[in-house]
C-alpha cells in the first residue's frame, strides 16, 4: 500500500507500507546501526519519534521474543530503504512486518533514506507525519507542523511501569539496586543481575521515601524518551536522593542527574542514534565505540566545576558524554553501556557501579 512521509518543512518522501495502515506523527531521526533493528524498535526512548534506518536492508533475520528490549514497541514509525520479504535465522519467530502489524506500528519502505538522512543532518531533526490514508501533501505538512514534537513534553509517563516489581532476587546477591524506570531497556536489568545485584524496578513517579524504604545499596536512573526538562517530578526525586546512596545514570538518567545537580540541558541538532559513536574516557584516555540514542545533552558548563568532573566526551562533536561528582557517590553517562544493540566496549561501567556501592557499604560500617 502507498505511504507518504512528510516533514514539517515540506519535504515529501514516498514509499510503500509494510506495517499497519493509518497515520502517525513524531520527530523524525536517523539511526546508523547496521543490525539490531528489533532492539531499536523496542527501545522505549524512541517514544514520540519516527526512526529512519541508514543501513539499506532491514528485516532479513526476522524477530524473536528474546531480543526485545521492552514489553512492546513505543516508536511512532519505522522507515527503511528495503524491507526484506525473506527472513532467515534459527531464532526467528515472525517477520518484521508481522511484528509491526501486531504492535500497531507503521512501517514504510522504498524511501530514499540516504537523501532523507542528509536532509536531517543539514536541517536538523524535525516533526513529521507518516500516513497510508491521507495523500494530500498540503494537509500532511499542516499535520506535521501541528504535532506535539518533543520539546517540553513528558513522554516518560507513557512508557514507565505503573507499579514496582522485583526483576531479579537471589539470596546470595551482594547488592540491592533500585531502578527508576523512565523507559528502561531490559538489558540494563540483565547487566545489573549479572553483576551480583538484586533488582527492584520503580515507576518514574516513585518518591524518595518509596525508594529508600527498600534500603537499596544503589540507585540506577534509566534511559527514556523526550525532553528531560519536562520531568520536574523525577528531577525532584533524584535531587532528594543525591548523597543518600550511590547513583548511576544512563542516557536520560544522565540528563536528569545533570538537572538535579543544578545544570541545564539543550537539544542537539539531530541527536546521536546508532551503535558506532566514539567516546573518550578522559580518566584513562581509552576510546570506546558506543551505542547511543538521545536528542538532548547536558550543558557541562552550567554545572559547578568545583564539585562536578567531566569524565567522557563524544569524539564526533565534542559534546559531554559522562560526569561524576567529586564528593558524593554518583556518576552517569550519556551512552548505553548495556548496548543491545551495539558493541559492548563500555560494559565496564556496571562493575564501576558495584565498586561504588561496595565502597559506600564499607564507609557505613
Amino acid at each position: 500500500m502507498r505511504a507518504l512521509l512528510v516533514l514539517e518543512d515540506g519535504k515529501v518522501f514516498k514509499g510503500s507500507s509494510f506495517g499497519v495502515n493509518g497515520e502517525r506523527t513524531g520527530e523524525v531521526v536517523f539511526n546508523t546501526s547496521m543490525a539490531g533493528y528489533q532492539e531499536i524498535i523496542t527501545d522505549p526512548s524512541y517514544k514520540g519519534q519516527i526512526v529512519v534506518m541508514t543501513y539499506p536492508l532491514m528485516g532479513n533475520y526476522g524477530i524473536n521474543k528474546e531480543d526485545a528490549e521492552s514489553r512492546r514497541p513505543f516508536l511512532e514509525g519505522f522507515v527503511v530503504k528495503e524491507y526484506s520479504k525473506i527472513a532467515s535465522n534459527w531464532k526467528k519467530e515472525q517477520s518484521l512486518g508481522e511484528y509491526l502489524k501486531e504492535n500497531n506500528i507503521l512501517g514504510i519502505e522504498g524511501v530514499d533514506t540516504r537523501k532523507l538522512t542528509l536532509h536531517i543532518r543539514e536541517k536538523g531533526a524535525m516533526k513529521a507525519v507518516l500516513s497510508t490514508q491521507d495523500f494530500d501533501e498540503a494537509s500532511l505538512i499542516k499535520k506535521a507542523k501541528s504535532c506535539r514534537g518533543l520539546i517540553g513534553v513528558d513522554l516518560v509517563k507513557e512508557v514507565s511501569i505503573s507499579k514496582k516489581y522485583n526483576y531479579s532476587w537471589a539470596k546470595d546477591a551482594k547488592y540491592k539496586v533500585a531502578v527508576l524506570d523512565c523507559g528502561v531497556k531490559y538489558n540494563i536489568l540483565r547487566e545489573l543481575a549479572a553483576n551480583n545485584c538484586n533488582v527492584v524496578v520503580f515507576p518514574a513517579q516513585a518518591t524518595c521515601e518509596e525508594i529508600l524504604e527498600i534500603k537499596p545499596d544503589g540507585l540506577l536512573l534509566s534511559n527514556g524518551p523526550g525532553d528531560p526538562a519536562a520531568l520536574d517530578y523525577v528531577v525532584k526525586t533524584v535531587a532528594g536522593l543525591i548523597g543518600k546512596l550511590p547513583i548511576f545514570g544512563i542516557c536520560l538518567g544522565h540528563q536528569l542527574l545533570g538537572l538535579a545537580l543544578g545544570g541545564k540541558t539543550y537539544k542537539l541538532k539531530f541527536g546521536h542514534h546508532g551503535a558506532n559513536q566514539p567516546v573518550k574516557d578522559l580518566r584513562t584516555g581509552k576510546v570506546s565505540i558506543t551505542s547511543q540514542n538521545h536528542g538532548f545533552c547536558v550543558d557541562i558548563d552550567s554545572l559547578n566545576k568545583k564539585d562536578i568532573e567531566l569524565t567522557h566526551v563524544n569524539l564526533n562533536d565534542g559534546t559531554s558524554e559522562g560526569l561524576r561528582h567529586k564528593k558524593v557517590p554518583l556518576f552517569c553517562v550519556q551512552f548505553h553501556p548495556e548496548a543491545s544493540p551495539g558493541p559492548r566496549d563500555a560494559g565496564y561501567l556496571f562493575a564501576e557501579f558495584t565498586e561504588l556501592m561496595q565502597r559506600s557499604k564499607k564507609r557505613k560500617r
